[in-house]
C-alpha cells in the first residue's frame, strides 16, 4: 500500500456540509420565512379587526342620539337621491356625519326607499329613525279648512290666502262643487291641486249617499239634490236642525208650495259674494228672478253655496213631520208649524223678540 492511499482524501465540495451546524445565511433565511408567513396571517386578521371595530363604531354613531336640542324642519325635494339627502341632513344640523347615515341607509337597503317632503325631525332623533321617518314618508301636514255654506267664490278666496299652497289660483268651480270639509296636505300642493281634490271628494260623497236616499222625493237628480242641500245649509246655523229644516222643504215640494227661502234672494242679488250685510228689502222680495223662491216655483236654478254632509243627508233621507213652516225663536233655532195660523202666530211672537232686541240695543 503506497502512502498515498494511506493519506486522508480531502472531502468534496458539499459533501461535509449535512454534518455540521447550519450557517448563519440559513438561520437568517428562517427567520425571514417566519415573518412572512406570521404577517401572511396577522395583517388580514389586523384588517378584520380594525373593519370590525369601524364597523361598531359606525352603528354606534347611526344610532346614537343625533345632535340637535330642539326638533329641526327639513325640507326633501322630489329627485334627491341618499347622498344628497344625507348631505342636507348634515347641513341641517340633524345628522352628525353625511358618511355613516349613507352607509347605514345602504346597509338597511333603504337608498331607493327615502321619500321626499317636509320633515319635523325630533330633538336628539339617532340617525336610525330619521331613516325610518323618511322610509315611512312622515310629512308634515298641512291644513286647509273650508266651512259648511261658503261659497265657492268665498272657498277660492281661502285657498288662495293658504301660505303653504302654491301656483296660481284656478277658475271658481261651479257652485255647490266643493265639498266643506278639514283637507291634510304636504308642502308642494298645488291651488289647483287641493280644488281638484275638493270636487273629487263631493262626487264621492254623492257616490256614497245617492243610492241611499229614500223613496218618491220631489227630486230627481243630484244637482237638485245639492241645490236643495244648500238651501237648508243656509238656513240653519244648528246643526240637529238640519234634518227638520230638510223635512219642511220637502213637504212643500211635493205640496206643492213656493220654498219661500231668504237664503235664496240673498243669493240672487250678490251672488257667490255670499253676505247682504243689511235686510231683505220689501222690493227685493217682490222683484221676480230665478232665485227669488217667493215668486218663482220649485228650486232655484243652481246651489246657492258648497252644501256639507249632513244637509245633503237630511234631504235624501227627511224625516217625516208634516210641518211647513219654520220662524226664527230667539234662541238662534227656530219654531216649526204644521199649519198657517200656527205660523202665523209664532211670527209675530219673533217680532216682538225683535222689537225687544232692538230697544235694549245702545
Amino acid at each position: 500500500m503506497t502512502d498515498e492511499e494511506n493519506a486522508p482524501q480531502a472531502p468534496q465540495d458539499g459533501a461535509a456540509g449535512s454534518d455540521h451546524p447550519q450557517t448563519g445565511t440559513g438561520r437568517r433565511r428562517s427567520r425571514l420565512v417566519r415573518f412572512f408567513l406570521a404577517a401572511f396571517i396577522a395583517l388580514p386578521l389586523g384588517i378584520l379587526i380594525a373593519a370590525g371595530g369601524a364597523f361598531f363604531y359606525g352603528k354606534y354613531l347611526f344610532e346614537t342620539d343625533g345632535p340637535h336640542a330642539e326638533a329641526q324642519i327639513v325640507m326633501l325635494e322630489q329627485g334627491m337621491g341618499v347622498r344628497a339627502i344625507a348631505a342636507r341632513l348634515e347641513s341641517a344640523g340633524v345628522i352628525s356625519n353625511a358618511n355613516v347615515f349613507l352607509a347605514g341607509a345602504r346597509l338597511h337597503r333603504a337608498e331607493r326607499s327615502l321619500k321626499a317632503g317636509e320633515y319635523e325631525i325630533p330633538a336628539h332623533a339617532s340617525m336610525f329613525a330619521i331613516m325610518g321617518i323618511l322610509r315611512e314618508g312622515r310629512s308634515i301636514l298641512h291644513r286647509i279648512t273650508i266651512p259648511e255654506g261658503l261659497t265657492s267664490e268665498q272657498a277660492m278666496l281661502l285657498v288662495e290666502a293658504h301660505p303653504v299652497l302654491e301656483g296660481d289660483l284656478p277658475a271658481t268651480p261651479p257652485e255647490g262643487s266643493l265639498l266643506p270639509e278639514t283637507y291634510s296636505f304636504t308642502r308642494g300642493m298645488t291651488r289647483t291641486e287641493i280644488v281638484g281634490n275638493m270636487q273629487a271628494a263631493a262626487t264621492r260623497l254623492m257616490d256614497e249617499l245617492w243610492d241611499k236616499r229614500a223613496d218618491n222625493l220631489p227630486f230627481k237628480t243630484r244637482e237638485e239634490a245639492i241645490i236643495l242641500a244648500s238651501i237648508v245649509e243656509k238656513e240653519t246655523g244648528v246643526p240637529a236642525e238640519r234634518p227638520r229644516v230638510a223635512a219642511v222643504f220637502v213637504n212643500r215640494l211635493r205640496a206643492p208650495m213656493r220654498l219661500q227661502s231668504d237664503p235664496t234672494i240673498i243669493y240672487g242679488i250678490v251672488g257667490g259674494k255670499g253676505s247682504l250685510g243689511r235686510p231683505i228689502r220689501r222690493s227685493e222680495l217682490d222683484r221676480v228672478t230665478p232665485y227669488n223662491t217667493y215668486q218663482v216655483d220649485g228650486l232655484p236654478p243652481t246651489p246657492i253655496c258648497n252644501p256639507g254632509r249632513a244637509s245633503i243627508e237630511a234631504v235624501l233621507n227627511p224625516p217625516e213631520t208634516g210641518e211647513y213652516y219654520f220662524v226664527a225663536d230667539g234662541t238662534g233655532g227656530h219654531a216649526f208649524s204644521r199649519t198657517l195660523s200656527e205660523h202665523q202666530a209664532r211670527v209675530r211672537e219673533w217680532r216682538r223678540i225683535e222689537r225687544e232686541q232692538r230697544a235694549v240695543q245702545p
